[in-house]
């Protein structure tokens, strides 16, 4: 799909404006993350570990974030590689997450809406609080955020954040624009039998999408598909002359009577998404759908109770409840 809204919401140039004002927000935005992991915590009995159970250790290769501690030398010795070692308990309790920072997801239909990388935003750190909380372990899918189980964890996720993927990772040109280009995670080699939480609007090239997934699920990863809408994306309610400005390169499109888009649109938008459900369901992954005119509350009680539960059946699609 590709990704065009109307210029009177939204042109790319405000999409760049909306997205340095996200990194302002920011302290704003681990406020709300707060309230309403806060919310969601009431409504809920986290799981409290009662002992990690480590009944062997395996190894993997050292990647980058890993620490010079965590490195087994002995083993390394052996190979010209560096590896590190952990049980397995530590390795299937890891969530790996990855937020959209592409420009499409600066977007908002109205005024009084939270942006989606907002919401998006407001949704991973809820997630991470509520993880944590449970004494879960959580990491960044962007190469250096590390996955991690104490307080300090939760300020390195949130500044990252913040952070273009080109400042995160000290790479290419560290500009706000270059970062937001960046609509899919990058193809970390993650430690098998984690969970991967991919939080996005999921317009990228579908071919791109579906190798993504199938990429992480050779990896063994666990996946939890999280779409994040606008709810104009889903109901395209403009009528008349309308000009449709492409927010990645994508340029304009000047349609006289906007309306006449409608079936059209929404049966590829339809299909489009189907497209990516079918693939979850193949994969045993789950989907989750949140629009951004719904309460985040919801969404994250959704979110934590999927990845709380044994997966299996008709888990795979757990729902926010939001709408058909």
């Amino acid at each position: 799909m590709r990704k065009q809204h109307a210029d009177h919401n939204l042109t790319r140039d405000q999409a760049l404006s909306l997205a340095e004002h996200h990194v302002a927000d920011m302290p704003g935005l681990m406020i709300e993350a707060e309230r309403v992991a806060a919310t969601v915590d009431q409504g809920i009995h986290g799981r409290r570990r009662t002992g990690q159970g480590e009944s062997f250790w395996q190894y993997r290769a050292f990647h980058q974030g890993d620490s010079a501690a965590q490195v087994d030398w002995r083993r390394s010795a052996k190979s010209d590689s560096l590896y590190v070692r952990e049980s397995e308990w530590e390795a299937s309790q890891t969530v790996w997450a990855w937020r959209d920072s592409s420009p499409s997801m600066a977007f908002r239909s109205v005024r009084g809406l939270p942006t989606k990388l907002d919401r998006a935003t407001v949704l991973t750190l809820g997630l991470a609080i509520l993880l944590l909380r449970s004494g879960e372990r959580i990491g960044l899918m962007d190469g250096v955020t590390r996955a991690g189980s104490g307080k300090a964890t939760l300020h390195r996720l949130a500044e990252a954040l913040t952070l273009t993927p080109g400042k995160v990772a000290g790479i290419g040109a560290d500009t706000l624009e270059r970062g937001l280009s960046e609509s899919l995670p990058a193809p970390l080699p993650l430690p098998p039998f984690g969970q991967v939480v991919l939080i996005s609007d999921f317009l990228a090239p579908m071919d791109k999408l579906l190798g993504m997934m199938e990429a992480m699920a050779d990896r063994r990863q666990k996946g939890l598909l999280w779409l994040i809408t606008d709810p104009a994306e889903e109901a395209l309610p403009y009528r008349g002359r309308v000009r449709f400005s492409g927010l990645e390169e994508e340029g304009m499109l000047l349609v006289r009577k906007a309306q006449s888009l409608r079936s059209e649109y929404r049966e590829k938008r339809h299909a489009h998404y189907a497209a990516l459900r079918d693939q979850a369901r193949r994969l045993g992954w789950q989907w989750l759908e949140h629009r951004t005119d719904m309460p985040a509350e919801t969404a994250l009680l959704a979110a934590f109770q999927s990845l709380s539960h044994d997966r299996g059946g008709a888990d795979w699609q757990a729902r926010a409840g939001e709408h058909g």
